[in-house]
């Protein structure tokens, strides 16, 4: 009789109890205020995709988008800092260039393509940078919404800031550029010869401005 009951009353609410552990979660909210766009300049859904850049509607900047497709806007490439007449050019790695990489070399491609429609992209200032950085994010993972903007890595991104003063054991090459590190959202003045990271910007997009309509 006993085992009777614990079949008919335990036994189900043992199951009902498993069921409702395994329930998966839903996704996160999305933030509103991040927008994704295609190719063509055209904002997407919160869920629809691919997308190659993300409208900031705080700010109304449009950024650059990394991929791990072995393309220009690869996560992994590296650049040194070059602006055409100060920095060091072509000391980063990427497969695009045939002589390496630099800052000048990814601005000049990305305006070609046209990038989601827009051809005025350059590197973004110390503040324009700090606007994406967020620290809500799982321990390791770099200080950025990856659901927005993925294969960001854990490193050093190049701003447009250059001829800062170089301290310690840089001090000898007296200005560098300075960097955003991805690590923990902290500013580093780095020498212009490092191949460090890039995401680019634009503030003159129409595509921004369909995604606050």
């Amino acid at each position: 009789m006993i085992l009777r009951l614990f079949l008919v009353f335990a036994l189900p609410a043992t199951l009902i109890a498993a069921a409702i552990v395994r329930v998966p979660q839903n996704p996160e909210p999305p933030k509103h205020y991040l927008v994704k766009i295609n190719m063509q300049g055209e904002p997407l859904g919160a869920w629809e995709g691919p997308w190659f850049c993300i409208c900031d509607k705080r700010s109304g900047l449009l950024w650059e988008v990394k991929t791990d497709n072995e393309n220009i806007h690869d996560g992994r490439w590296t650049y040194s800092w070059f602006n055409g007449s100060e920095g060091v050019a072509n000391n980063g790695d990427c497969y695009f260039e045939s002589n390496r990489c630099d800052t000048q070399d990814l601005i000049q491609h990305t305006n070609r393509e046209r990038l989601c429609g827009a051809g005025s992209w350059r590197l973004p200032s110390v503040v324009e940078i700090n606007t994406i950085i967020s620290n809500d994010n799982k321990p390791g993972s770099p200080t950025i919404e990856t659901e927005y903007f993925p294969k960001t890595m854990r490193g050093d991104y190049w701003t447009s800031e250059g001829n800062q003063q170089l301290v310690g054991i840089y001090q000898y090459l007296t200005v560098g550029g300075s960097a955003v590190n991805f690590i923990n959202g902290d500013r580093v003045t780095i020498p212009y010869r490092n191949a460090a990271f890039l995401r680019l910007v634009t503030s003159r997009s129409t595509a921004c401005h369909k995604a606050s309509q």
